[in-house]
This record gives structure tokens, sequence and C-alpha cells, in this order.
């Protein structure tokens, strides 16, 4: 089957924990995936999984702090494929933990511009290319994770918390249908930075929500 007849998944975060395993689930549907991530080994080991599966993916590393390369994704995606059907934003970055009288202001600005900056400008680019789909489907992964020396951290997925909650709100006529999924606590390397003590085995796995967001999503 050509690439383009069937349904485009483009999934951020594609190189490991949740957004991998959505990409996997996925794949197995019959859809193409395209796989977003900075991490060039955890794209290639997700193209062989998909692969070895009989699926068809497309690997994509890139920062999406990069106007440049964003600009030249959009423009790609609608030369090769003309639409996205469904777009999975997994991409999240933590920042270090630290007082709020202390945090580096390095750091709270890279903070803003991964959760929520790149959100933003990935909104402004997908969103004609999903509205060309019948499905059009964009599902946001959210974290309310909050509370002491998670400033950076937290004061960034709210901001991009009421992104999307305005999008959707901008969407509903005519637009996309806008998705927020919040899952579980996973065994994350994300996580881990925050709570390096926890016992990873009381947590779900990133298998099990990645079925709840496909579930929930009704993909």
């Amino acid at each position: 089957m050509n690439k383009i007849d069937k349904e485009i998944a483009l999934i951020t975060g594609a190189s490991r924990g949740l957004g991998y395993q959505v990409a996997k689930l996925l794949a197995k549907k019959d859809m193409h995936v395209i796989g977003i991530a900075r991490t060039l080994g955890g794209l290639e080991s997700l193209s062989d999984e998909i692969s070895q599966s009989n699926g068809t993916s497309t690997m994509v590393p890139m920062n999406l702090t990069n106007d440049e390369e964003l600009n030249s994704l959009g423009q790609v995606l609608f030369e090769r494929w003309r639409k996205i059907d469904i777009f999975i934003h997994c991409a999240s970055i933590s920042a270090p933990m630290s007082p709020v009288v202390s945090v580096s202001l390095k750091d709270f600005e890279h903070s803003l511009a991964i959760n929520v900056r790149a959100t933003l400008k990935l909104i402004q680019i997908l969103d004609p290319l999903i509205k060309i789909s019948k499905i059009k489907k964009a599902v946001f992964v959210d974290d309310t994770n909050s509370g002491k020396f998670l400033s950076s951290y937290s004061a960034s997925k709210a901001a991009t918390r009421e992104i999307i909650k305005i999008y959707k709100e901008e969407s509903k006529r005519i637009g996309v249908k806008v998705i927020s999924f919040q899952p579980k606590p996973m065994p994350t390397s994300l996580r881990a930075r925050f709570y390096p003590g926890e016992d990873r085995q009381r947590l779900s796995s990133c298998i099990s929500q990645a079925k709840k967001l496909i579930t929930e999503a009704n993909l």
C-alpha cells in the first residue's frame, strides 16, 4: 500500500516512553507513523520494531526549538503526504528541580521553549494539515504534577495547558478535534528526575497508558 493511502499519525517524543509505545500501537493499526524526537538511536529502534511488525514509518530526528527545522517539516509533510490525520504531542522536558528563589533563568527559559513555545509552533504548522484530514485529531499529553522545587516544569505545563484549552475552544465548530490526555504516573526518565527514589514497579507501564490514550481518543 502506498504510504499516502494510509492514515498518517505524527508523534512527537517518539524515541522513548509513552510516545514510543503509542507509535508502535498505531503502526499495528496500519497507520503510517511519523516519529519525531531528538534521539536518533531511539527513533532507529522504533523504526526497526515497526518494520518487524510489517508496519511503515518515517523517522525525523529534530530539535523542536529550531524554527527553521519546524518550518521545513511542515513543507515536507505537505509535499509528501498532503495531510496529517492524527497528531499526538508527547514531547516534554523536565527542568532541574530548584526552589523558586534560585531557579536558573536559563533552565526556566529552556522549559518554556520546549514545553510551551514548541507546542504553539507545532499547532500553527500542523493545524492546516490536520484540517485536510477527515479524522482531524490532535492529542496533547498533559501533566498536572506540581509542588515544591517544580516551579519551572509546572509553570511551563500550565502555560501549555492554557494554549491547548483555547485551541480546543477555537476549533470546536469547524476545526481540529483537540484532546487532552493525562496518563497515570509512568516509569519514565522525566519522572525519575523528580522522584529518583520512587519504586518504579508501582507505576503504570508506558504500554498500558499508550493503550488508554488510543482508547480514549478513539484512534
